[in-house]
């Protein structure tokens, strides 16, 4: 159910100033991605894609429970879905989920280190898609998907978040994407605690410059 007139993005290659934000969560996401998205205002002026991983049976069930903690409109994501500011995109069990010219598709290609979908996936086509209006996000997880899509991110010219480690129910995904943005040869990513990564993302989102919440450690 959407809550709000779409309105579609930009495309990215017209020169507008719309972005695209790209969470990645695993083990532990769901409590780090409640407590992003209730704190995101509800006239928020970009599109955000949730890639969490999570098991088959799981369809619908991440979008209710964000749904119940925003204004904004949560829906899972179908095939061709067209990528509206302001609305919270979940990637669905089992697909891999990409940005393809002002939508988002989705694939069932074979899985990535053991996942799909893959933030990896989805964080790489982002950075192709929108290049410098990319805003990638690496949260908690036990493995290291994520990792190598932020430095995809980092290196096109958008900007990185990774949740600072030690706010992390399980370190193994951030440290992973630390190490990978270090390599980046762009200074574009920060390191945030939790509760402050809502208020980077607005401030990259309005004036494409984080604030001093974020930092490299």
């Amino acid at each position: 159910m959407r809550l709000q007139a779409p309105r579609k993005v930009d495309d990215p290659d017209d020169g507008g100033a719309t972005r695209l934000v790209v969470i990645g969560a695993s083990w532990g996401g769901l409590h780090a991605l409640t407590t992003i998205v209730q704190a995101l205002p509800p006239t928020l002026a970009a599109p955000i894609l949730i890639v969490q991983h999570r098991s088959k049976d799981a369809a619908g069930l991440l979008a209710e429970l964000l749904q119940d903690v925003t204004p904004l409109p949560v829906l899972e994501v179908e095939d061709k879905e067209p990528l509206v500011d302001g609305q919270v995109y979940v990637a669905p069990p089992d697909y891999h989920v990409l940005v393809d010219d002002g939508h988002l598709a989705l694939s069932t290609d074979a899985a990535v280190r053991y996942s799909r979908p893959s933030i990896d996936v989805s964080l790489a086509s982002a950075a192709d898609a929108f290049e410098a209006r990319a805003i990638g996000v690496v949260l908690t997880g036990a493995n290291d998907d994520g990792a190598r899509g932020l430095r995809h991110i980092v290196e096109r010219g958008g900007w990185g978040i990774v949740q600072s480690p030690e706010t992390a129910e399980v370190r193994t995904m951030p440290e992973a994407a630390l190490r990978a943005v270090r390599q980046a040869a762009s200074p574009r990513w920060i390191v945030a605690a939790l509760d402050h990564i809502a208020g980077e993302l607005v401030a990259l989102i309005d004036t494409g410059v984080p604030i001093a919440a974020g930092s490299k450690t």
